[in-house]
């Protein structure tokens, strides 16, 4: 069998209505995994399960929830075993960046907000996945983060924080649940070309200048993010564990 292949394994996108999410629950199901897919709103995550559903390899259902609100992930969570079983992969993809400027001006609800839900929203996901995984014999767990986690920023301070917190959040994760088999990563994506990276890329001065700064002369796209996302979800992956893999097209060397 394949070292990528997901047959009849569960996972969870947070996220995947759009974007790297939407890219990575489509290449999960591309590769035989049935497919949660969740963002806020109802309509948009309908849409993506019924393109993937269409594709007819792994199935697709699509279960709104805000990372905001635990009730709501604890929902999810349930929902997912109703329809389709135990979780045996989380991907925690959903994230907010609601300040752009200096942290001289973030205001104390902008700060919450952004480690609520770039890290607490993450440890309250990874919860509802350990139990099963635990019971199964093993899991994946996946933490989108970014490469701002790595170095301070003039306008992205608060999400930078909030990014290099998950690196952790993955390596005590990691440290405690490799007796059970279970393996918890993190990827951290360069700017790539989606709608919640768009201020980053949309003006074609500032698109130019970055992509000459980067070694490969271009910008990211959410499937160079997604096929990583198998390889940690596979067994291709198998021994992989607490780590962060950067994925920037070389702009950090």
């Amino acid at each position: 069998m394949s070292l990528f292949d997901l047959t009849g394994k569960t996972a969870i996108v947070t996220g995947s209505s759009r974007g790297i999410g939407r890219a990575i629950a489509q290449q999960l199901a591309a590769h035989g995994a049935n497919v949660v897919i969740s963002s806020r709103t109802q309509e948009d995550c309908d849409t993506v399960a019924k393109e993937i559903n269409a594709k007819g390899a792994g199935r697709a259902v699509a279960i709104a929830a805000s990372i905001s609100s635990k009730q709501a992930l604890e929902e999810l969570a349930a929902k997912t075993r109703a329809e389709f079983g135990p979780i045996d992969i989380m991907v925690c993809n959903a994230a907010s960046n609601p300040h752009y400027g200096s942290l001289d001006d973030i205001s104390d609800d902008q700060f919450r907000k952004v480690l609520d839900n770039n890290v607490l929203s993450n440890h309250w996901l990874i919860q509802q996945a350990l139990p099963d995984m635990r019971a199964s014999g093993g899991g994946a767990i996946i933490v989108v983060s970014s490469i701002g986690g790595l170095r301070g920023s003039p306008t992205i301070g608060a999400y930078n924080v909030s990014k290099a917190a998950d690196f952790q959040l993955v390596r005590n994760y990691a440290v405690e649940n490799g007796k059970h088999n279970i393996r918890i990563n993190a990827i951290a994506p360069g700017v790539v070309k989606t709608d919640f990276a768009r201020a980053l890329w949309e003006d074609q001065k500032v698109h130019d200048a970055t992509a000459a700064r980067t070694p490969m002369r271009r910008l990211g796209d959410p499937d160079d993010i997604a096929g990583v996302a198998v390889m940690l979800a596979s067994r291709a992956g198998g021994w992989m564990t607490g780590q962060m893999v950067v994925i920037d097209g070389g702009i950090t060397i």
